[in-house]
């Protein structure tokens, strides 16, 4: 059965620094018992800063990137040289600073020489379809309304079957998105949560309540160990302080 940990901590750069540590033990774990290892990023403010405490923690450098798959929970199909991208985000926090496998980073298609969002989903689905990853951990962040990757409240349940969706119309600019959908985040060993500010406490009380599954925060969950790293603000409505 899955197990549960939430991990407390006083503000942002307290949640970036130990994810960041832990997420070093945790890939040196796997590399000592795997050939190689599936890791799936976030963007967004926490997911960013844990990225760049990653790069400025000196234990990272006894990790061998070359045997890491990375991946994105979603991303904005924009041009590949823009500042919405997460991959370029990621990058320019950490993985332009590894020595990497670069057909192991594993880049949402991006919107350049007229592809349409449908057909990049489609061409990405085919690309996992071929790789068929075991996804390790699972990085998420999560928005004020509870979303996860582009996958929002209010929004149709992806078929199932599916592993990747296009948005056509986030509420969250820019409109349009892929994004791995519930039942590929669920295949996870591991998923954690980076959450950090008070305008996220809400959520956080749905997605520890009674019916988590109200937000699709709460529709995730590792199969072996789902871990909640979060500020005192997000807890504030959960823990009082």
């Amino acid at each position: 059965m899955s197990k549960t940990v939430v991990n407390r901590f006083s503000d942002i750069n307290s949640v970036a620094d130990n994810t960041a540590a832990k997420l070093i033990e945790k890939l040196t774990s796997l590399l000592s018992a795997k050939d190689e290892v599936h890791l799936v990023l976030t963007g967004g403010t926490v997911g960013v800063a844990t990225l760049a405490s990653l790069c400025e923690n000196p234990a990272h450098t006894d990790i061998d990137f070359t045997r890491v798959n990375f991946w994105w929970g979603d991303e904005r199909f924009v041009a590949a040289d823009s500042s919405d991208r997460n991959a370029l985000q990621a990058k320019n926090a950490l993985l332009k600073n590894l020595k990497l496998d670069d057909t192991k980073v594993h880049e949402f298609p991006s919107a350049e020489n007229g592809l349409e969002l449908q057909h990049a989903a489609a061409e990405f689905a085919a690309h996992v379809e071929t790789v068929k990853p075991h996804f390790d951990v699972v990085l998420l962040g999560m928005g004020p309304d509870g979303h996860i990757a582009s996958l929002f409240p209010g929004k149709p349940l992806p078929e199932t079957g599916l592993w990747i969706i296009a948005e056509e119309d986030s509420p969250k600019p820019p409109p349009q998105r892929l994004s791995f959908t519930y039942e590929a985040l669920n295949s996870a060993d591991e998923v954690w949560f980076v959450v950090a500010g008070a305008d996220k406490q809400d959520a956080v009380s749905v997605a520890m309540g009674d019916t988590p599954e109200d937000l699709p925060v709460g529709r995730v969950h590792g199969k072996i160990l789902t871990q909640w790293f979060i500020d005192s603000t997000a807890g504030t409505k959960v823990f009082g302080c």
